[in-house]
């Protein structure tokens, strides 16, 4: 039978005791550096911003097709509408549509930037206006083709001041903004005449 003396028993104890202590050690770091890595992970996610669909080209080819689109259904206008307000409403818009794509032009040509229609907002404003024209071309004039021009310039001019000013939040272009923020201004102004107009013909 082997002897231990009381020293040698304390010493194996502590030995012990230090060993369970090591052993339990790098589970609490594991846990720690879990949470460190997964708080770092969620930094760098949340950190990043999408990139935004108003780029240059992009804004620069929707307001050349909402001009361009918009040109061709007030000339029908001047020509079709009955009621006379109508009639200087769609002669107001041919002469400001006219010169907004005239200042759009100039814009592409002095940034050197070549338009983008490849987005699906100027697909869609294209596409639109083309739809429009040929639904008011094949209409009767009278007093419901009246109603029927300023419902569409009521619903279209909001569609184009809601995309124009969420360009203006999303491009840092100075130029480019000074440029959209005025396209906005003349773009409420007829949205807010074809309301008027909207409520003197029901």
């Amino acid at each position: 039978m082997i002897r231990i003396s009381r020293p040698a028993v304390a010493g194996l104890m502590l030995a012990a005791g230090l060993a369970a202590c090591k052993k339990e050690a790098p589970a609490t770091d594991t846990t720690a550096m879990a949470k460190t890595d997964t708080t770092t992970a969620a930094a760098a996610t949340t950190t990043t911003p999408a990139p935004s669909k108003w780029t240059a080209p992009s804004t620069v080819g929707f307001a050349w097709a909402a001009n361009d689109g918009e040109i061709p259904i007030a000339k029908l206008a001047e020509t079709k509408a009955g009621n006379a307000d109508v009639k200087a409403y769609a002669k107001m818009l041919v002469a400001d549509h006219t010169k907004m794509l005239a200042d759009v032009k100039a814009l592409a040509t002095k940034q050197s930037i070549t338009p983008d229609t490849t987005m699906d907002d100027v697909k869609d404003a294209m596409g639109h206006a083309r739809d429009e024209l040929k639904d008011l071309t094949d209409k009767a004039k009278g007093a419901d083709w009246d109603k029927d021009f300023i419902g569409k310039m009521v619903d279209d001019h909001q569609k184009v001041l809601d995309k124009l000013q969420d360009a203006v939040k999303n491009t840092s272009d100075s130029t480019i903004t000074k440029a959209l923020t005025a396209a906005s201004g003349k773009v409420q102004q007829h949205l807010t005449k074809a309301q008027e107009l909207q409520a003197k013909l029901k």
